[in-house]
């Protein structure tokens, strides 16, 4: 369906099943649809040498260390000369190596700016003292999600703006597209007490679409369509987002001074976690996130990309550029574009607007997936939206900058694929070398029989480099966090940083070959044409059944023994070298269900951020917030006339 259609769709029908007398008057603007095809109005060849200086270093070191890997493997490899098996092989595994280089130069690209406490920014950050004089909309797109938990973060993030004195410039709209009478009643009558109990703090306005059209993307377009051109500016956030008051402020005059910011990213906190998977995610994003996120804006710039929410965007651009079209063929790889914030970061940037990430700004958060399952459920539907990227990359209208995003975000789905197929064929080749015969007497003419021996020395240097490759984002991580401890004069700083690395190295490292298989069924199912539909997101602390999770990953155990028995009947030493990957997928559903529990007191005080041992203020009044709203829900008479509603909708239409 064309958006011409759809526009002719709505307007023939009732745009909205909520009461329109929770919304403000219709402010339109335009929102065209973008064609992939037209020349960018910025020229990446036109950058200073300042912003390609970074990117060429990350990119050549990167280039330069899986010259080394292949080089290194190939003189393991080729003790009699290279097979074509043994040449597949080398390629994918030079390709997976090169992967984990570049992540980790990229980090470590973080590391300078952090060591020297330099913040790595590309946009002014000014602060919260001050008037402002645009307005800004605070967004909420929600989809079956916690009514109380949403009510209690607009009440705090309200009362916060309220203390600065600028809750005059912003206002919220509650965005959803909840399906079925009853849930969209009920939601309906809690955001209509929760802007009757704000009237005096800040306008709350609340819809609920008829037609919940190209989804997440399709709402925000709608909201840009009927109310952008009252607003300068507009915050997402999901229903696991929180941004402190002061975060905004300094958001919204940060745009105010520089014209040309189309986009700014924060990196925002993942906070609020209680079972083992999400104290673990946590701790990682702490120790080692700050090292990513600060190295991606060193080369980044601003040609930086969008993670979909704890952003502020600028109305005007975004409805200019940023209008996406539909894909021509069938999902998954046509239809309405599901990793959306990936293409209006490139469309902003396309049109000439920046594009920055703020990995200093603190004040903003977000929670997390609480146990395997569901994190594999998010992660399917990612990797379909970034697979559909492969087509809009390929387009002649795109920066240079921007087709790096779309292939980058790609190819981190594609290389789980890449590495599995990899571990596959080492095990081929080690079963092909077991039946072998070596050729102990040439045809050519030599003085001594030719034995296969492998060069021990390359095989030592291939191991450590590698090791040494992967755990650089974590030591360097370990040294700030030391850092950061210790000057924050925290109680066992030294003892916590070093085992909290531990543990969540153990883990990263059992749980990264279960990851491996499921993206890699992702990625099959994908270039098979299968969609992932559109299912609400989890974002409850909830058990997982141990019956239940030993059923879901019953087929990575099997693949497991399997390895397990091939790699030990080939050779005892093939087993071992393979015993993360072996012992990961064989422990794959006791695991699983392990994370998905509670963590132990003892965990959780290891694996504890600077927001668990004390909780930021912002997050402490939603807390308070949110319990108030689900005990008033409690004796909440939650209904709502819906013919009324199904009545007011047509009118409006």
């Amino acid at each position: 369906m064309t958006q011409k259609n759809a526009t002719q769709m709505i307007v023939s029908e009732p745009r909205d099943v909520s009461d329109p007398s929770l919304l403000p008057h219709e402010t339109p603007l335009a929102m065209p649809e973008q064609d992939f095809g037209v020349a960018p109005a910025r020229s990446s060849a036109a950058r200073s040498v300042r912003v390609l200086a970074p990117r060429v270093a990350l990119f050549g070191a990167s280039a330069m260390l899986m010259v080394a890997f292949a080089f290194e493997l190939y003189n393991v490899l080729s003790v009699t000369g290279m097979t074509p098996l043994q040449a597949v092989f080398l390629v994918l595994s030079t390709l997976a190596f090169g992967w984990i280089a570049l992540g980790s130069l990229s980090a470590a690209m973080g590391f300078l700016p952090l060591f020297s406490r330099e913040p790595a920014l590309s946009v002014t950050l000014p602060d919260a003292e001050g008037s402002l004089w645009g307005r800004t909309a605070l967004l909420f797109p929600v989809y079956h999600e916690d009514a109380a938990r949403i009510a209690g973060t607009i009440e705090a993030i309200a009362g916060e703006l309220d203390g600065l004195k600028q809750s005059s410039k912003f206002d919220v709209f509650v965005l959803s597209d909840t399906r079925g009478d009853e849930a969209g009643a009920q939601e309906e009558c809690i955001y209509r007490a929760l802007r009757e109990r704000l009237a005096k703090l800040m306008p709350v306005y609340y819809r609920r679409r008829f037609k919940n059209y190209a989804r997440k993307a399709g709402n925000i377009q709608d909201w840009v369509e009927r109310f952008g051109a009252g607003y300068d500016y507009f915050v997402i956030l999901d229903g696991d987002s929180v941004m402190s008051g002061e975060t905004l402020v300094r958001l919204a005059r940060a745009m105010e001074a520089d014209p040309k910011s189309g986009l700014i990213q924060t990196v925002p906190r993942l906070t609020g976690g209680a079972t083992m998977l999400q104290r673990l995610q946590q701790f990682a994003a702490q120790v080692y996130g700050p090292l990513v996120a600060t190295g991606l804006a060193c080369w980044h710039r601003d040609e930086g990309n969008y993670w979909g929410h704890n952003a502020i965007i600028r109305t005007e651009a975004f409805a200019g550029a940023a209008g996406l079209p539909e894909l021509p063929g069938r999902a998954p790889f046509g239809g309405h574009i599901q990793s959306h914030d990936f293409v209006e970061a490139v469309l902003l940037q396309r049109a000439g607007y920046g594009v920055h990430m703020a990995p200093a700004l603190e004040g903003s958060y977000e929670g997390l997936p609480p146990n395997l399952m569901d994190l594999v459920v998010r992660d399917r539907r990612w990797a379909q939206g970034n697979l559909q990227h492969l087509g809009i990359a390929a387009s002649g209208g795109i920066t240079g900058m921007g087709r790096v995003h779309l292939l980058m975000g790609a190819f981190s789905y594609l290389v789980s694929a890449v590495w599995a197929a990899s571990l596959v064929l080492g095990v081929l080749l080690a079963l092909q070398s077991r039946g072998v015969v070596p050729d102990y007497f040439p045809s050519e003419p030599s003085l001594f029989p030719l034995w296969p021996v492998m060069d021990p020395g390359a095989a030592a240097r291939l191991f450590m480099g590698t090791m040494a490759v992967v755990l650089l984002p974590k030591m360097l991580g370990l040294w700030l966090e030391i850092r950061r401890a210790r000057a924050a004069r925290e109680t066992f700083a030294t003892l916590r940083a070093f085992g909290g690395v531990a543990v969540e190295t153990v883990f990263s490292m059992l749980l990264a070959p279960i990851l491996m298989m499921t993206q890699t069924v992702a990625v099959t199912e994908i270039m098979l044409g299968r969609d992932s539909g559109w299912k609400p997101q989890s974002r409850a602390n909830g058990e997982v059944p141990f019956g239940y999770a030993m059923r879901f990953h019953a087929p990575h155990m099997v693949i497991g023994v399997m390895t397990a028995v091939i790699s030990y009947w080939v050779a005892p030493a093939l087993l071992v070298w393979m015993s993360p990957v072996v012992l990961g997928l064989l422990l794959a559903g006791p695991l699983s269900w392990l994370v998905a529990q509670p963590a132990s007191e003892a965990m959780g005080v290891l694996l504890s951020t600077p927001e668990d041992r004390a909780p930021p203020a912002i997050l402490e009044r939603v807390a308070a917030a949110s319990q108030r709203w689900r005990q008033d829900i409690e004796t909440m008479p939650l209904r709502a006339d819906n013919d009324t509603a199904q009545a007011a909708g047509v009118r409006a239409a």
